[in-house]
């Protein structure tokens, strides 16, 4: 149905009148939605179910982030931040006596009750606890300073077992990162060879290369050491035609895909709506070096676009049994690429059109006068 209806657009818009008219119709509706924010308000009520299952993913998964709290699970996202918190302060330059005293009893309590999980439940993240016990044993180290939230803190972790056996999972100097003979031309070479391929041989993906990219994907940059996303990895041929056969953006060739992989954002790592767009950034950081590896590994691959649409959304979360609050952000195609096949172009913009140095329009913060008071217009302003 969704492809007839795509069809009958794309027919549509290629009568001259009717695209004329279309977008002549889009630029009335948005210089009065776009010009200002009531005018966006008044807007938003006919498309209030688009933006409503927005507010709803990041309402749901608030909600589940509290609910988790009182749940066995594998891995803690309340204790990941704050012992990231715990890391942050550690290393700042030059350290406080006593830091973290608003939240450090939070975080011996997660803690705590994270050690408290029944032997039943056996795939709890080792790794994880064991840096959380590591940071939380240096941070009572080096507190030194006299506050009752600290020695409280403190007195309850010191009551509890320890975990593991002795390890150094907390902040060390820069100097003992282990060093690269990368290349700067090396890396270069590696983003020019990497293109979007689309069409692949009929040859399986070994999962044991998908593992080796995640570990480099992993390593990315995230917001509070959170990595709030899943890779979700299909190549079951018939699974892979159902779930490549969805989004719009593999029309054409989702019928040859070895692998196709489903990146999902997962918004109950969060306990705030500030943090709405975290996921996306955050995996969208990790698949750029999860593809980097693939080419490594001798795999091409394609991002398909995955665009906000209510009944593609709709669809892929029945497919998928997803949750409200676990959103799409890419899908990946994965595969041999064939030798002869062709791949676009894609002329990149030109450095100027994508950088600016000291941008002059910032607004800048006027100069004080010599008596305290902001300069007037003209004393280090402009026009």
């Amino acid at each position: 149905m969704l492809g007839k209806l795509k069809k009958v657009a794309k027919n549509a818009l290629a009568v001259p009148v009717i695209r004329k008219t279309y977008n002549g119709a889009n630029r009335a509706v948005l210089e009065l939605g776009g010009s200002s924010r009531l005018g966006a308000t008044i807007y938003s009520i006919p498309g209030f179910f688009t933006q409503n299952r927005e507010q709803w993913a990041v309402l749901s998964g608030r909600r589940a982030y509290y609910k988790n709290l009182g749940k066995d699970r594998s891995t803690h996202v309340e204790l990941r931040r704050n012992v990231h918190r715990l890391e942050k302060g550690i290393l700042m330059q030059p350290r406080r006596d006593v830091f973290a005293r608003d939240y450090i009893e939070e975080t011996v309590e997660f803690y705590a009750k994270a050690l408290k999980r029944p032997a039943s439940v056996s795939n709890l993240d080792a790794g994880e606890m064991q840096w959380a016990h590591d940071v939380l044993a240096e941070y009572f180290e080096i507190v030194t300073g006299d506050d009752a939230s600290v020695a409280r803190s403190r007195e309850v972790f010191e009551s509890l077992p320890r975990y593991g056996t002795p390890a150094s999972v907390h902040p060390y100097p820069q100097g003992d990162l282990p060093k690269t003979d990368i290349t700067y031309e090396q890396i270069l070479q590696l983003a020019e060879s990497r293109r979007s391929v689309r069409w692949f041989q009929d040859r399986p993906v070994e999962r044991e290369l998908i593992d080796k990219a995640l570990l480099v994907a992993r390593q990315s940059p995230s917001a509070c050491n959170r990595l709030p996303y899943e890779y979700l990895v299909f190549d079951d041929p018939e699974t892979v035609q159902q779930v490549a056969g969805i989004p719009f953006g593999a029309t054409g060739y989702a019928h040859q895909i070895p692998t196709v992989i489903v990146i999902k954002g997962d918004l109950s790592n969060y306990f705030s709506p500030r943090d709405r767009h975290v996921p996306y950034i955050d995996a969208s950081l990790a698949t750029m070096g999860f593809i980097y590896a693939l080419e490594t590994l001798g795999l091409s691959s394609s991002c398909i676009n995955w665009p906000d649409f209510e009944p593609l959304e709709g669809r892929m979360a029945k497919t998928l049994r997803l949750k409200p609050h676990e959103r799409v952000i890419m899908l990946l195609a994965v595969g041999y690429a064939q030798p002869d096949a062709l791949v676009a172009f894609s002329k990149k913009k030109s450095l100027d059109n994508l950088r600016t140095f000291d941008r002059d329009t910032v607004a800048r913060t006027p100069k004080s006068s010599k008596d305290g008071k902001p300069a007037a217009a003209g004393e280090g302003s402009f026009d």
